[in-house]
């Protein structure tokens, strides 16, 4: 059974291979030949999550499913939430990201924050489901660890004395937002795969 995953980003689609059923194949945007950048224009992370696996529903006709991830900032009034990826700037990178985090958080006494994935699955014209993932934590001084992508370096998960930039894949993903969505999603895909095309 194949389904797409709206993402040109290989570290997410890594992540999402190692929890999905063997039976799903999981192909991202550029094995299907879709190049275009989606333009994210929701202010929700559902909204965004669903624009994308819409997109490609719409476009090629095969089940779809696409995630947005924020971090939630307590002591920055829950930014840079939904603009997270661009928090920075509109072209900015993962590095200017966290640094104008770690900027921002200079004399806060408060550090939790928490990451935030929805998934949007669009299987029908008429059938989209929601799968939420939540991982609380804090936001740490300075970087720490070279694993991982976007602000997983400045990040350390409640109950946890590393970052997830310190942390091998697996047992990140034990504990990720991501991982916690995805396995919502797993189970559904486990449950109803007569419905995959």
């Amino acid at each position: 059974m194949k389904i797409v995953f709206a993402t040109h980003n290989n570290h997410k689609l890594k992540e999402v291979r190692a929890f999905l059923p063997s039976h799903i194949e999981v192909i991202s945007l550029n094995e299907l030949g879709c190049f275009e950048a989606i333009e994210e224009t929701a202010n929700t992370l559902e909204g965004n999550a669903q624009i994308k696996a819409d997109f490609v529903y719409e476009k090629y006709g095969i089940a779809c499913f696409a995630d947005d991830t924020g971090l939630e900032v307590k002591a920055l009034d829950g930014a840079p939430g939904v603009y997270s990826a661009r928090f920075a700037g509109e072209n900015a990178t993962d590095k200017e990201n966290r640094k104008k985090i770690l900027k921002q958080m200079l004399h806060k006494t408060d550090t939790s924050a928490q990451f935030r994935t929805v998934i949007a699955l669009r299987l029908s014209k008429k059938e989209i489901h929601f799968f939420e993932g939540i991982c609380e934590g804090e936001i740490l001084n300075n970087e720490q660890g070279e694993n991982g992508f976007g602000y997983d370096s400045i990040f350390m998960p409640k109950g946890y004395d590393r970052s997830f930039a310190e942390m091998d894949l697996n047992h990140k993903n034990k504990i990720s937002h991501r991982g916690k969505a995805i396995r919502l999603l797993s189970d559904y895909f486990i449950n109803h795969c007569n419905k995959l095309i």
